[in-house]
């Protein structure tokens, strides 16, 4: 069963950075404001995300038949204790919970009558990703501490990103008076 174990960490090494680009090239989107990420986004948002969420689904499967091994004692457990890893693996089917809701609110958007919009639809993928990211510092055996740090920096710049999202688009005249607007 070793060779389960190699796979369910092979999909999760892809899955994650997948994830995480899928994210980053979806939040300038549809943000003209933001440049050369709104023209790049547009290229390739669509098909970074369903990479992403295929591989997810993989690693999802495998690491679903992993657990199964760990938790009945087929294989050894992880350096940690079961129950934290059996908390993990909840959290990594939360994640991917939310995201296959976002990618069926995609696929068809009759299935979500109103209030369920595109704003919705996206803060589910939002949603996943951050479980994903308590998933994968928390369970994470290939993420040693400077990964850690590394993950938690790139989940701040999505926070950034998100941020540039909300506020770069306001026409700041509008709300403060005597202040420019926007200049682009």
């Amino acid at each position: 069963m070793l060779i389960l174990w190699y796979l369910d960490r092979a999909t999760a090494l892809v899955a994650y950075p997948a994830l995480y680009l899928a994210v980053v090239t979806g939040i300038p989107f549809n943000a003209p404001w933001m440049g050369a990420l709104h023209d790049a986004s547009r290229r390739v948002h669509l098909e970074v995300s369903t990479f992403a969420l295929l591989v997810t689904l993989a690693h999802g499967v495998v690491g679903l038949a992993d657990a199964v091994l760990v938790v009945t004692g087929q294989v050894p457990p992880p350096s940690y204790s079961v129950p934290y890893f059996v908390a993990g693996v909840l959290v990594g089917l939360g994640a991917l919970t939310l995201l296959v809701v976002a990618v069926l609110g995609f696929l068809d958007a009759r299935r979500f009558r109103r209030p369920w919009g595109p704003q919705v639809i996206h803060a589910f993928a939002y949603g996943g990703f951050a479980f994903a990211t308590v998933h994968a510092v928390a369970i994470g055996t290939d993420v040693g501490h400077v990964a850690r740090l590394g993950i938690l920096v790139a989940a701040a710049f999505v926070v950034y990103l998100l941020l540039e999202r909300l506020v770069g688009g306001v026409d700041w005249s509008a709300v403060v008076p005597g202040a420019r607007g926007t200049e682009r």
